[in-house]
């Protein structure tokens, strides 16, 4: 029997890619938007706690490279294992750190594990969940990544309230990645649960698993890859760099301008925490609504909120009620990242020549992170040379100038395809 054809159910991978996932993902949630309270409480400036901050973005960009070789090579459960590993060693050196140098080392090392991470298990699911079944699994899995980045800012508000200290938080990564890696290790041969895995021939003749080879083809000849797709990178995956500019900023500002107004530790991972829920509530809908109504539907509303609240919140640092415009504008955000749950997934696969994706999937990958790895750094640069406000205001801009190359370029790469007649 086929690995398309098999009996398969989704919660056969639960153990495997789903619960792991989950662990790794409330770890980052709950330790993410501290990070710039943590580098603030360490002495660093609000423009040297945005650049440590954002190392976890140029971890990954820089991991999405050797990534695609070290799952190729050891395989996609080790991979996971090795990078749950890796993410351990690197929280701990953010917990003895006495300086920002140190704290921002340690959190480039949590950006290069998660690069592996999320590439292998994204490579599990090519090898052993039935192509029938996989759009489920993968959007599963993003749901259950948004899931853990919901949970994780209660766990590190409850847990600032009851010791007092920020730092403290990074246990919670420490223990989640210990969980997600004990259950991979003790995890029965993969095999055994979804039978014999889909296998794919490499180039140089050996065989190996789906994923792996998926991996591999990702990240060799990356920017040769590049080149060749320069045409449609340089125009809708300048829009995708700046979706995942947007992203990133929001992830990072979002944390600074809190310390900034003056609100606590444990306020700022609640509220964080609850916008957080809103982004996680709508992954599912922005699905339904780009299969119905097309992909500039969630493209277009989602860049014009991330955009307009960027920009809005500029103008409110210094009013007497910024606490309250501070809340309103994270959930607004959250709500217009919301909408946009998946897009970069879904326009990649739109996008992808059918006989060969997988280059162009990691070259693809490989401009929103290169985005999202930029944005964070310039938002450090301009609150370092002027202010805070202005580095909203100009990312605002940049979300609203990515909104018109959406809305450009999406109908001539990626139009909707007409539903064949009944």
């Amino acid at each position: 029997m086929s690995n398309a054809e098999r009996s398969f159910s989704l919660r056969s991978v639960a153990l495997a890619a789903f619960l792991p996932t989950l662990l790794f993902s409330i770890g980052e949630g709950a330790i993410i938007p501290l990070i710039p309270i943590v580098a603030n409480n360490l002495g660093a400036s609000l423009a040297v706690a945005g650049l440590i901050a954002a190392m976890i973005m140029v971890g990954e960009l820089i991991g999405d490279i050797p990534s695609g070789w070290v799952v190729s090579r050891i395989g996609e459960r080790i991979a996971m294992i090795w990078a749950a590993v890796l993410s351990i060693i690197a929280v701990l050196i953010c917990i003895a750190a006495p300086n920002p140098l140190v704290l921002g080392l340690g959190i480039f090392l949590v950006g290069l594990a998660t690069a592996v991470f999320a590439l292998a298990r994204h490579a599990f699911m090519t090898t052993y969940v039935p192509l029938a079944y996989r759009a489920r699994a993968l959007s599963t899995l993003g749901g259950i990544f948004r899931a853990g980045w919901f949970i994780g800012p209660f766990i590190a508000t409850g847990l600032i309230r009851v010791t007092g200290s920020t730092q403290s938080v990074f246990w919670v990564f420490v223990v989640c990645c210990l969980g997600a890696a004990a259950m991979l290790l003790l995890l029965r041969d993969p095999s055994s649960t979804f039978g014999t895995p889909e296998t794919a021939v490499a180039g140089n003749g050996t065989t190996r698993s789906a994923g792996e080879e998926l991996a591999a083809e990702e990240s060799e000849g990356l920017f040769r890859t590049i080149w060749s797709y320069r045409a449609v990178l340089g125009k809708l995956g300048t829009g995708a760099g700046l979706i995942g500019a947007m992203r990133a900023t929001r992830t990072v500002l979002l944390p600074l301008w809190a310390v900034s107004i003056g609100i606590n530790e444990p306020d700022i991972a609640l509220i964080i925490g609850i916008a957080g829920g809103i982004d996680f509530a709508l992954f599912y809908a922005s699905g339904q609504i780009m299969d119905r109504f097309g992909r500039l539907w969630t493209a277009l509303p989602s860049m014009v909120g991330l955009g307009a609240g960027h920009l809005v919140l500029a103008f409110t640092h210094d009013v007497t009620s910024n606490v309250e415009w501070f809340i309103a504008v994270a959930m607004f955000l959250s709500l217009a990242n919301g909408i946009g749950s998946g897009l970069l997934m879904t326009l990649g696969a739109d996008l992808a020549p059918e006989n060969n994706p997988a280059p162009f999937l990691g070259a693809w990958r490989f401009t929103a992170d290169l985005g999202g790895a930029a944005a964070p750094l310039a938002v450090s640069a301009l609150t370092a040379l002027v202010s805070l406000s202005l580095a909203s205001g100009v990312m605002g801009i940049f979300g609203l100038f990515g909104a018109v190359l959406l809305g450009r370029y999406i109908p001539r790469y990626a139009p909707r395809r007409r539903r064949p007649r009944p």
